[in-house]
């Protein structure tokens, strides 16, 4: 089999190359990802090496000087790790943070494959866009997003299953997600607290987020949490209240968390684009979870969720996971 290279940037990126383990962990293979808890914990038990961030939209949010600063460092990066690894196939669900390992790589003679992101549902990614005339096979997840690359192969992995959850505490888990602070978040559930609308022990993880000056009672502050950890509190939580990643949603949907979604908006500078505003508005659409455009909808968004029973949804790769076997199996013979 050829050597594989998993290239995502953190969060939900990286989990969805996780979702696809069938396919690399009988194989010779190493991830390049950022420098996150998620990353770490990854590096832990398999072949990890890490890279800058940076992302096109640093420079929509008024810092161009960092971006161009941040891609020079991750192009020396990327060159590095590609001539030292010299992997055979590059598979990347994106985003900036990978484009330059795997351009480098392709240009190196390895395949790519391309998979736009689960999380861009009506339009691809500019890291799709970007990597697309280099890609040997590009991948989307969506129906919309197959009208618009005809010769793409499309595989909708979301699933809504027909279980209970597991038995849940009095736990509120609040997160802002692996690589950008989000105060708007945390104020609101902080908020919340003080005000007694929560009676939940609630545990925060607030990221880069400046820490508030003061904790109310019955809240657990952390900055960072380790993916086990985390996946020990969501087994446990009656309610997650995330940003609009798909990883974050669906890793609390799988454990059958009541989720609302506050997503990051470009317009407040919170994140580089508005695309959490389109993957929570189509969760909320297949009546997934509640969403908080505003902060002042998080209460309303709980107490709804208090009134009808949780959902348990997750992704299915399973034909996503046949493909690239084939793809591998093929380009294996072939070399």
């Amino acid at each position: 089999m050829p050597k594989l290279m998993l290239a995502a940037s953190g969060g939900g990126h990286v989990r969805q190359l996780l979702d696809l383990e069938p396919v690399w962990r009988d194989t010779d293979h190493v991830f390049v990802t950022e420098d996150t808890a998620l990353g770490r914990s990854l590096a832990a038990k398999h072949p990890v090496r890490f890279v800058d961030h940076f992302a096109l939209g640093q420079a929509r949010l008024g810092r161009p000087a960092a971006m161009l600063a941040a891609a020079a460092r991750n192009f020396r990066q990327s060159a590095r790790i590609v001539a030292e690894e010299k992997p055979d196939v590059v598979i990347s669900t994106g985003a900036g943070a990978v484009y330059w390992t795997a351009l480098l790589a392709k240009r190196r003679g390895a395949k790519v494959v391309l998979i736009d992101s689960f999380a861009r549902f009506a339009a691809p990614s500019k890291f799709a866009r970007g990597l697309k005339p280099f890609a040997d096979d590009v991948v989307v997840q969506s129906a919309a997003l197959k009208e618009r690359w005809p010769d793409a192969h499309c595989f909708d992995p979301l699933r809504i299953l027909d279980r209970p959850p597991p038995p849940k505490q009095p736990i509120l888990f609040a997160t802002v997600g692996a690589t950008l602070g989000f105060p708007r978040l945390m104020e609101a559930v902080l908020r919340l607290k003080e005000s007694g609308q929560l009676p939940e022990r609630v545990v925060l993880q607030i990221g880069d987020t400046p820490p508030p000056p003061h904790v109310p009672d019955g809240v657990e502050l952390h900055e960072s949490l380790s993916f086990d950890a985390v996946q020990a509190l969501l087994q446990d939580a009656a309610f997650v209240v995330c940003h609009g990643g798909t990883g974050s949603l669906i890793t609390a949907l799988r454990a059958g968390c009541r989720t609302v979604a506050m997503p990051r908006r470009f317009a407040l500078a919170e994140h580089y684009d508005d695309h959490q505003e389109e993957i929570t508005a189509a969760f909320r659409a297949r009546g997934l979870i509640e969403v908080a455009l505003e902060a002042d909808e998080l209460g309303p968004c709980i107490e709804r969720l208090r009134a009808r029973p949780p959902v348990v949804a997750t992704t299915d790769p399973s034909a996503l996971i046949d493909f690239l076997r084939t793809r591998l199996t093929a380009w294996g013979r072939a070399g």
